[in-house]
């Protein structure tokens, strides 16, 4: 794992991967290449999410637990998937909110979230590999320290980040966040086995936009083209 990181983002994180939680972390993934293990997302895209939206840029967080664990779906960014892979049903529901939250908004063909990311949304998952076809199998390795410092770095240092916290274990990061700075929308997750308890209806992307407006910040152009 080589350290090719956003210059913003490295400023912030170098001394992390002097650590041993993260030397540990390293050992890990290289035992599992060294084992013929299938690793997801592919090395360059580990740290996408990163690298497409600079530490300063940052606006808003969505946040997500694991990538997909799906041939050719991951590609770093959370509930994204690369084009040319069929929607998954947590985008399909974030979509169709979408629909009705943002006046005009055409859902899209495809699931590549890339311009979000571009556009000041860091799309962050607390896990950032996953072994093939197993989910959830990278967890407690090492991860959720290095992604737990980025929310607490974007908490300590930035102001006015609106950070959207979809289900449980999304929501148990609050703790890490200064809501005297930063502004948290909750909601349940955009699955199809909770969405309808609270995530449709939710409205969490207009609200953003009113936020960072009312911050004399521009709003995040939600449409995916």
């Amino acid at each position: 794992m080589s350290i090719t990181l956003e210059k913003s983002w490295l400023k912030e994180l170098e001394t992390e991967f002097e650590k041993s939680y993260m030397k540990d972390l390293k050992s890990f993934l290289q035992q599992e290449k060294q084992q013929g293990v299938t690793v997801f997302p592919k090395g360059s895209d580990v740290f996408n999410a990163l690298d497409h939206t600079p530490f300063d840029k940052v606006k808003v967080v969505i946040l997500g637990q694991d990538p997909y664990h799906g041939q050719g779906q991951a590609h770093g960014l959370s509930f994204s998937v690369q084009k040319g892979i069929t929607v998954p049903p947590s985008l399909k529901n974030i979509y169709k909110e979408l629909s009705t939250d943002i006046g005009g908004f055409s859902i899209p063909t495809h699931g590549n979230l890339t311009k979000w990311a571009d556009d000041g949304v860091l799309l962050l998952n607390a896990t950032l590999t996953v072994r093939a076809h197993e989910a959830g199998s990278h967890q407690k390795k090492g991860w959720e320290i290095f992604t737990d410092k980025i929310i607490s770095q974007l908490s300590e240092q930035r102001e006015g980040i609106v950070f959207l916290l979809w289900g449980r274990y999304a929501q148990n990061k609050s703790s890490l966040i200064d809501q005297t700075k930063h502004t948290i929308l909750a909601a349940a997750h955009p699955s199809p086995f909770s969405a309808y308890n609270g995530f449709l209806g939710c409205r969490h992307f207009s609200k953003t936009n009113a936020i960072l407006e009312k911050q004399g910040l521009s709003p995040i152009d939600w449409q995916i083209i």
